[in-house]
């Protein structure tokens, strides 16, 4: 079938950068599915965005449907005559509603006997005729959380359009789209290229707004800033840090990207890095520099958006522009300095945590009570705990995080080193909010890990006590994020800590008679969807995890070492047969032991070989599977257990479990009983079994 290539390209005014990425996805995901489902075919897909337009590139697109054929199914051979043979009403008026005399008609075999019918075919319909309705419901299906409208018009969209470009092959298809009339002719950069860039065909796209200065693809764009800003950094001896999420905005920021180096005063060096960088990255949208060291240099690196003929002014209007942003900073955190962290506490007693849940001042008394029960865990300092507890939020109100709010626990760091408080509580202050977001540092320090679990727990118990749970993509508070923390910063550090003494702890701090009595078990579950996340994002399936959360055991960094232990064992040769083994034994007893039943085995009535065979066995196992589970090795376990194998498949070949003595079947129920049992002080293999 012939194809042609298809672009289409929605011009409009400068889009959100931070939305960029998403709404160019959204897009090129919509007009794939519905292309789809008209069974257009095509080679492959690309999608494109700049700051003023978003585009889908499909190659080798069918110039039409193929022809669909559908079997239409009548009545019954033995329904669509009479005795004599004549044709019945029932299969005249199947034919009419065919459109055909009963004699065209077919007879199939169906699953329902003979029947009569005839194959329908539907005429591919012409692409050019489907793209129309196939574009406008991609456009519509974009999520846009603002949308805007202008002119007369009552459509609306994330940014005006300027310009529609529809062009399959050589042929542009006939459209509208908010108004505008589709045709060949794009727009190139806003400054270097004013004339209309006419597409002969669609596959002139890309190279034909290259030539016009403007790079449609962003991951390409995303590759030229960071080669360039890398070139810039080097050739000044320096080295550029590039943070993924400021390369990906600079890129929708701007449609052929320059790379400018830029120079600020060394007296603002004095200002802590992470306050200049916060300037620089999150107000201009610079990248900063650091010499060999590490150490931040008075440099940094900009992105014009056009090949200026004097570069310099552009670099002298940015430098123009950094300095009052970086003078503010130093002003703030020269203000900061003159007060204690201690005063800046106690305006906390006026500032709202939560309405319900009182001041922050109080979330930090309850979280002191949380980490000082974790202190005699960790054996930290109680003293340290103690004060860095209480001084963990006292930043929030300096001036230096009212401007920058992602320098909370940084600054309060900083504030503390000029008071001389001590290292451990001048780390931990920065260590309560970590990790902030996926892939982030743990906190390290022994006082740090107290407040940064005490702090998530009290979060967490507080508002799901006022029951204001996350729920689908809604989680104001962020508890899923403080949720994994907790979790995260357990296994990593390899804690023993349980949850749900945890959470009977952060609850006893709050003293609220009026929050649900299950409470802890409604946060347990929440913990246990966290951490099933957590393990399949790792690469544990889910069977694995099932094996393990059958246990219902609410020690994350226990639930981690049997995870690990389970994937070690599905590696096994004899792991499918012990998972078919355990689900046959879980069958039988779930149908035949009572509750309250006695499970003792009784050695005088283990009459068959293979019974016997199977307790010895068992009884030899059990000290090296219960020893290697207090240790926590529970690969060992595994080894042990899996030395049952040939005794277990005898069990079963030679012995009837349901025997007619109810002594004997009683006391095989009890075998298989602590068998079960046996298995399950590591996991429910069972589970594995689908």
């Amino acid at each position: 079938m012939s194809t042609q290539d298809l672009i289409v390209e929605i011009g409009t005014e400068e889009l959100p950068p931070i939305a960029l990425k998403s709404l160019a996805e959204a897009f090129h995901k919509n007009l794939v599915s519905l292309v789809a489902e008209q069974k257009l075919g095509f080679s492959n897909s690309e999608v494109y965005a700049t700051p003023r337009r978003l585009a889908v590139m499909l190659y080798g697109l069918e110039l039409q449907q193929a022809d669909q054929t559908s079997r239409r199914l009548g009545p019954a051979v033995a329904a669509a005559y009479d005795a004599d043979g004549n044709v019945t009403k029932a299969a005249e008026g199947f034919a009419r509603s065919c459109g055909v005399a009963v004699t065209e008609l077919d007879t199939f075999n169906t699953d329902k006997g003979d029947r009569l019918g005839m194959d329908v075919v539907a005429q591919g319909q012409a692409t050019a005729e489907l793209l129309p309705d196939i574009i406008n419901k991609a456009v519509n299906q974009i999520p846009i959380p603002k949308a805007m409208r202008w002119g007369n018009y009552s459509d609306s969209f994330v940014r005006p359009v300027k310009w529609l470009v529809v062009l399959h092959g050589d042929t542009v298809v006939p459209m509208q789209l908010f108004n505008i009339t589709s045709g060949n002719q794009s727009r190139g950069h806003r400054f270097m290229s004013s004339a209309p860039v006419t597409l002969a065909h669609a596959s002139d796209y890309v190279p034909s707004l290259k030539a016009a200065k403007v790079i449609v693809s962003q991951k390409e764009r995303m590759q030229m800033i960071r080669n360039q800003v890398k070139a810039v950094a080097n050739e000044h001896g320096f080295v550029a840090v590039m943070e993924e999420s400021l390369v990906e905005e600079v890129s929708a920021l701007v449609e052929w990207p320059v790379a400018l180096l830029g120079n600020f005063e060394e007296a603002f060096l004095s200002v802590p890095k992470e306050a200049l960088i916060s300037t620089m990255s999150k107000n201009q949208k610079y990248f900063h520099l650091e010499n060999a060291a590490g150490d931040l240099v008075p440099h940094f690196i900009t992105l014009a958006n056009i090949e200026s003929p004097d570069p310099a002014v552009i670099i002298s209007g940015n430098e123009k522009v950094i300095r009052p942003r970086l003078a503010d900073a130093k002003f703030f955190y020269e203000q900061d300095s003159k007060r204690s962290l201690t005063s800046c506490a106690k305006i906390l007693e006026s500032v709202v945590f939560q309405n319900k849940l009182g001041s922050i001042a109080q979330k930090c008394q309850r979280v002191a009570v949380v980490a000082a029960s974790l202190a005699k865990y960790l054996d930290a300092d109680s003293a340290h705990v103690a004060i860095a507890a209480t001084l963990c939020k006292a930043d929030l109100v300096t001036d230096m995080v009212n401007e920058f709010p992602n320098l909370q626990g940084i600054m309060g760091k900083y504030y503390a080193q000029k008071e001389g408080l001590p290292d451990e509580v001048c780390v931990a202050l920065e260590e309560v909010y970590q990790p902030r977001h996926a892939g982030d540092a743990l906190p390290q320090s022994k006082v740090g890990i107290c407040l940064a679990i005490a702090d998530r727990l009290d979060t967490l118990v507080g508002i799901f006590g006022i029951q204001q749970t996350p729920s689908g993509n809604k989680d104001p508070f962020a508890l899923r994020r403080a949720a994994l923390g907790i979790i995260n910063i357990c296994i990593e550090h390899k804690l023993d800590l349980d949850l749900r003494t945890l959470i009977d702890d952060s609850l006893a701090a709050y003293d609220e008679s009026e929050f649900d009595s299950n409470l802890t078990e409604q946060l347990l579950t929440f913990f246990n969807s966290r951490l099933k996340a957590l393990a399949i994002e790792s690469g544990f399936s889910a069977p694995e995890f099932s094996a393990v959360e059958s246990l219902a055991l609410t020690v994350p960094y226990d639930v981690w070492l049997r995870l690990q232990a389970v994937a070690e064992f599905t590696k096994l040769p004899q792991a499918l047969i012990l998972a078919e083994s355990n689900k046959r034994v879980a069958n039988i007893l779930s149908k035949n032991l009572q509750p309250g039943s006695n499970t003792d085995v009784s050695v005088s009535l283990l009459s068959e070989p293979a019974e016997q065979a199977l307790h010895e066995a068992m009884q030899s196992v059990r000290p090296s599977v219960d020893s290697a589970c207090d240790a926590k090795l529970y690969v060992e376990a595994f080894a042990a257990l899996v030395s049952l194998t040939t005794a277990i498949d005898g069990f079963f070949e030679n012995v009837m479990v349901m025997d007619e003595d109810s002594r004997v079947q009683s006391n095989r129920l009890g075998l298989l009983f602590q068998l079960r049992s046996l298995f399950l002080s590591v996991a429910d293999i069972s589970r594995l079994q689908k």
